[in-house]
């Protein structure tokens, strides 16, 4: 189901297209799914309001959490878009992301993005009982080097369940064997953010969006997933 809704915000992805069309519709699918947006309303400690929209949707040199309703932006030819849902089905939350571009974008651009999921997919499948937080990261990081991108300062996955945000703190870089172990019925969000220039970021004048400090590019992919034994579950697949 969470998949099926990200997907079909996906495919509205164009030039054209405000950022306020793309939350609006979410909603209807969402309303049309009988599940819950998680993350509207969600008001994280220290933020000035709640969080205005069901959907993130952060362009370019945002990385996370842009806001797509209060200003809303107009996606242009070329551009890069990350879409980042949660989701409240049954009172258990999944969150799951993925960047996507405008029409025709670079072969850079295509590089980072092809990067990112990949470095996704590296996490998650280092995520089995046993293992630990670090095997994540190492797997994550180990796919940023391979193509010379840097790792977003400062932001990370996270547990999930009862919460949007829980316990542990899982980060996109990491020493093999060392941190938390994973334990049989854990379940994360996993969610490399790649950078095509450095790693700072600053946070914009709105409290939630996260940007590139040098203007460069960003992408984000995530899954939600529950470590089952030798493997892990994609729940957002």
């Amino acid at each position: 189901m969470h998949s099926a809704i990200l997907r079909q915000i996906a495919e509205k992805v164009a030039s054209g297209v405000s950022t306020k069309g793309l939350d609006d519709y979410a909603r209807k699918l969402i309303k049309e799914a009988h599940v819950k947006p998680a993350f509207l309303g969600y008001r994280p400690e220290g933020a000035r309001k709640p969080y205005p929209a069901a959907l993130c949707v952060s362009i370019n040199d945002e990385i996370v959490h842009g806001i797509p309703n209060d200003s809303p932006a107009v996606l242009k030819e070329g551009d890069i878009v990350s879409l980042d849902l949660g989701l409240i089905y049954q009172g258990l939350i999944t969150d799951a992301a993925l960047t996507v571009g405008v029409g025709k974008i670079s072969h850079e651009d295509q590089t980072l993005i092809r990067a990112t999921k990949e470095a996704l997919t590296a996490g998650i499948s280092s995520a089995k009982e046993g293992s630990t937080i670090g095997d994540i990261g190492h797997a994550i990081q180990s796919v940023a080097k391979k193509y010379n991108f840097n790792i977003v300062e400062g932001l990370s996955g996270h547990g999930v369940g009862y919460k949007v945000h829980e316990e542990p703190y899982v980060p996109n870089t990491g020493i093999p064997s060392r941190g938390p172990i994973l334990k049989d019925g854990m379940v994360l969000a996993i969610e490399p953010m790649f950078v095509k220039g450095k790693s700072a970021i600053v946070l914009d004048k709105d409290g939630y969006t996260y940007r590139t400090r040098d203007g460069k590019k960003a992408a984000h992919f995530e899954h939600t997933v529950v470590i089952d034994g030798a493997e892990s579950i994609i729940l957002t697949a």
